[in-house]
């Protein structure tokens, strides 16, 4: 007879896996949120019907079936992976023998590695009734919440070039722009055609620009 895993240890190893992975590479753990695994358990469940692995075999994304379970997200990655071994496995051995093969996937891999992702969802389940092959469905996400705004005001008489995320934008004369986003994310100011000025970006904060003897004085404060 074969060893049939423990579903719920599998489960729990492949969190702890994941999360020593991350910890390898410098980053924050992700804890299991239950409305991701419950997304994760449905979309397992339903690809125990369909031939070969897909993130959109019935039709929907990840971002679809997340969003359908009631979680609002702002990024999300979803792993998959179906092992089967007629000798069976623990539950502890399917979820070394799963991580393993992320870890060596480089799409599956980047998704481990998400920076800024801070909850996951996991479910595995048996996908026959004769053999020990199981589908396991891994979810990673950063909740809508994690969202934030800031604003930029332009208070000199020209236009002011400044970059967020790496991303060129302009502000005119007394416009003020307003960013909202997901990602932490670095704001960069051309103070003078020589220096620039850098700031974390922060929930919040308006980045006032000023008129200082040739340059731009950057300052920062509260709404």
């Amino acid at each position: 007879m074969p060893v049939l895993p423990d579903l719920p240890a599998a489960e729990t190893a492949i969190i702890e896996m994941t999360n020593a992975f991350r910890a390898d590479h410098k980053l924050a753990p992700v804890k299991q949120n239950p409305k991701l695994a419950s997304a994760a358990r449905a979309y397992a469940r339903k690809l125990v019907a369909y031939e070969g692995l897909s993130h959109t075999a019935d039709g929907t994304t990840p971002a679809q079936r997340i969003a359908g379970a009631g979680y609002r997200y702002c990024q999300v990655g979803e792993n998959l992976a179906s092992i089967l071994d007629t000798r069976g496995f623990s539950g502890q051995e399917y979820a070394r023998r799963a991580v393993k093969g992320w870890e060596e996937s480089p799409g599956h891999r980047k998704n481990m590695l998400l920076p800024f992702v801070t909850e996951t969802g996991v479910a595995v389940v048996r996908a026959s009734p004769n053999e020990p092959k199981y589908i396991a469905v891994q979810l990673f996400a950063r909740p809508e919440a994690a969202k934030y705004s800031f604003k930029v005001r332009n208070e000199t008489p020209q236009a002011v070039a400044y970059r967020f995320n790496g991303e060129s934008n302009k502000v005119s004369p007394r416009e003020i722009i307003t960013h909202t986003a997901c990602l932490p994310g670095m704001l960069e100011f051309d103070t003078s055609p020589k220096a620039a000025a850098r700031y974390d970006a922060s929930n919040g904060q308006v980045y006032s620009l000023k008129a200082a003897q040739g340059s731009v004085k950057v300052e920062v404060g509260g709404r």
